[in-house]
């Protein structure tokens, strides 16, 4: 199936570690590949644009191998070839990848040998005149092998002269004026750059002087109207650098807490971003969102009202970004106008006419400009066919979203399911060209969850695994978690009183739940977790800090769509705060100990009624007692006694807290 669906989404809060961002990755790519020396990547971005760039450095002899499809890329080691590729002649395909076509072209323009450069159908539809003009005036021998001023393109053999100013439009894409600058210091000569018109998408021209200085390239900069390259200037390794977060993807995180309530916080950029796309958080703060910055973090909150406000923007210098405040202004108290946004024209698809065309769906009313796009948000949804995404005479209980093969569609428009409707995302997987894994991460802070918590033989592990599977949600057995960790550490030797031998093996445990039975790798452990001896090692595991530390992440990477029913003692009041419904299943000491006593007996086992009576309650004055995750009900949760009822019966009183609190909960709409 080719779409992912999306329930409706009543809360977002967590925190999001940033993949790399692309515009950084490729330039750095580009710059490590024609420098002297070996430069060490950090925090590259594993996607399908920087696997682009780096399969043609590859092809042109640099060494940077791809490596497997599923061998990550955040770590790269470049060995330079000192300003000329050492392959002469190469035919490079650039899937659609802006950001790798561009500057590798005027790269290639300066090397004197034999290139072709294509790429997907779109691609062929994005401009390239403006960068071929400018490089044909210092004698490029650059020509068309299709539609004049699109890719495919042929590069040939010439004699690069840089006896006056290269006169360039800036209005249409920033990327030829960055393509530019990388370039003309390959050629060893003075270089001067003049724009012809305004440059947009300034702050990404910022980004390629920063990272040029940063591999020993100055430019001189007269306002934004003319850059000088003094002659004899190299490109040296700076031996270790990092990439930052990607601002641009920051925004969809941000945007959700802002809509959400919040806070949801992301790491890897902040106020000391070189990313122009930072200002994103800007532009949130005057739609009424609460914004706290961090040297390399930023977090956003709703409105201390609850309700974003309308904007009117010019939005020029955060292009990208912008695509996200146009799905935030369906949830704004007034019309909202995005301004000087015509480069989104000729981006992956056409944005302006894409997003309107999908805004419509969800019932606002847009009006479309060649640079600007104005959304009234509306209450009444289109109804539209899950199927084909095309507005039907009668409303449905879903939206689809077409994506247009553009990542950007596809993650801005997620947002839209804190509507009134579930979303449909049709072929997500075009994610991949920047953010693989964008919803795994998307869920990680959206995915509603159920946080079910109780005393010992309170019944909760089975209600709440059968409330998870009428939910048709993933279910999460947290206390299985410590057992499987007591087991583990068992197992490997490792004394259960040394904390932190224990917490390193937790934070790498194999565990999987699977059809009532839990795995510990490929083996089933389901028994073997089950004896005494292990109940008491997790017990004894479950009360060391640097172990509940540890799986605490690992927990909350359970949460994935449609949703999660998570049992276990601190589920709603530290690892999901923001459960979307919280239940504290309890039953009298008797109760318990009379179940107890008949699971044992029909197991063959020997019991005796009044042990596991004491036994209870012993552990029930423990577990209350006790400094890390006491036994009390979180705040917030209903409790359910189940002394007088079955398992039936708690179950559809579990499910109908929940509907209740989702109900109470859910006051956003469109």
């Amino acid at each position: 199936m080719n779409y992912l669906d999306l329930p409706r989404l009543t809360c977002a809060a967590g925190s999001i570690q940033l993949p790399g961002s692309k515009s950084i990755s490729n330039r750095i790519l580009l710059l490590s590949a024609v420098a002297d020396g070996v430069t060490e990547i950090h925090g590259l971005l594993d996607s399908d644009d920087t696997r682009v760039m780096l399969a043609a450095l590859t092809k042109l002899g640099v060494d940077s191998p791809v490596g497997a499809d599923d061998t990550p890329l955040l770590a790269k080691k470049i060995t330079g070839c000192g300003g000329a590729f050492p392959n002469k002649s190469a035919e490079l395909f650039m899937g659609n990848a802006g950001t790798a076509i561009r500057p590798l072209t005027a790269a290639l323009a300066m090397m004197n040998g034999e290139y072709q450069l294509s790429g997907v159908p779109r691609m062929h539809e994005r401009p390239i005149a403006d960068l071929v003009d400018g490089l044909r005036q210092i004698g490029a021998d650059i020509r068309y092998l299709g539609n004049d001023g699109f890719p495919p393109l042929s590069i040939r053999p010439a004699q690069i002269k840089l006896d006056a100013p290269i006169r360039v439009r800036g209005d249409v894409s920033s990327q030829f004026l960055t393509a530019l600058l990388m370039a003309l210091p390959l050629t060893g000569q003075d270089a001067i750059v003049e724009m012809t018109t305004e440059l947009i998408s300034k702050p990404y021209v910022e980004i390629t002087l920063n990272l040029m200085a940063r591999f020993g390239v100055m430019v001189k900069r007269d306002g934004w109207q003319r850059f000088t390259i003094s002659g004899g200037q190299k490109y040296r390794s700076p031996g270790v650098i990092h990439v930052e977060g990607d601002a641009s993807s920051a925004s969809y995180f941000l945007a959700a807490g802002a809509i959400g309530g919040g806070p949801v916080r992301v790491e890897g950029v902040g106020k000391n971003s070189i990313q122009g796309d930072v200002h994103f958080a800007e532009a949130l703060e005057k739609m009424g969102a609460r914004i706290d910055w961090g040297d390399n973090w930023i977090s956003a909150r709703a409105p201390a009202n609850g309700k974003l406000k309308a904007f009117d923007l010019d939005l020029n210098h955060i292009p990208d970004a912008a695509m996200t405040l146009a799905v935030a202004a369906l949830f704004a108290d007034g019309p909202c106008t995005l301004r000087n946004i015509a480069s989104w024209r000729v981006k992956e698809t056409d944005r302006i006419a894409a997003m309107a065309t999908e805004l419509r769906k969800l019932g606002a009313t847009v009006e479309e400009g060649a640079d600007y796009l104005r959304v009234t948000p509306s209450n009444n949804i289109e109804g539209v066919s899950p199927d084909t995404g095309i507005a039907s005479s009668a409303p449905t209980d879903m939206v689809a979203i077409n994506t247009y093969d553009d990542h950007r569609m596809a993650m801005c428009f997620s947002l839209a399911a804190f509507g009134d409707v579930p979303i449909r995302i049709n072929d997500p997987e075009c994610v991949a060209k920047t953010f693989p894994d964008y919803f795994d991460a998307f869920a990680q802070i959206t995915a509603p969850v159920v946080a079910i918590d109780g005393p010992s033989a309170s019944g909760k592990g089975t209600v709440a695994e059968r409330v998870a599977k009428a939910l048709g949600y993933h279910y999460l057995d947290s206390g299985s978690l410590y057992r499987l960790t007591a087991l583990s550490a068992t197992q490997a030797g490792i004394d259960l009183d040394d904390e932190l031998g224990v917490a390193e093996l937790a934070k790498n445990l194999p565990a999987s739940f699977e059809h009532s039975r839990i795995y510990l790798g490929a083996k089933d452990v389901t028994d073997a977790i089950r004896t005494e001896a292990i109940g008491v090692g997790a017990s004894k595991v479950a009360a060391l800090p640097a172990v509940r530390t540890a799986l605490l992440a690992r927990q909350r990477a359970y949460r994935r769509f449609p949703g999660l029913v998570a049992d276990g003692r601190d589920m709603g009041s530290v690892v999901f705060p923001a459960a979307v419904a919280k239940i504290f299943l309890t039953a009298s000491a008797e109760a318990r100990a009379e179940r107890r006593y008949k699971q044992l007996i029909q197991k063959g086992m020997p019991a005796k009624l009044r042990a596991l009576l004491q036994d209870l309650q012993e552990r029930d004055a423990r577990d209350s007692s006790r400094s890390v995750a006491p036994l009390k009900q979180s705040e917030g949760a209903v409790c359910i006694d189940t002394t007088q009822i079955g398992i039936d019966e708690a179950v559809a009183a579990v499910l109908a807290s929940i509907a209740s609190q989702i109900a109470a909960s859910s006051s956003k709409s469109f």
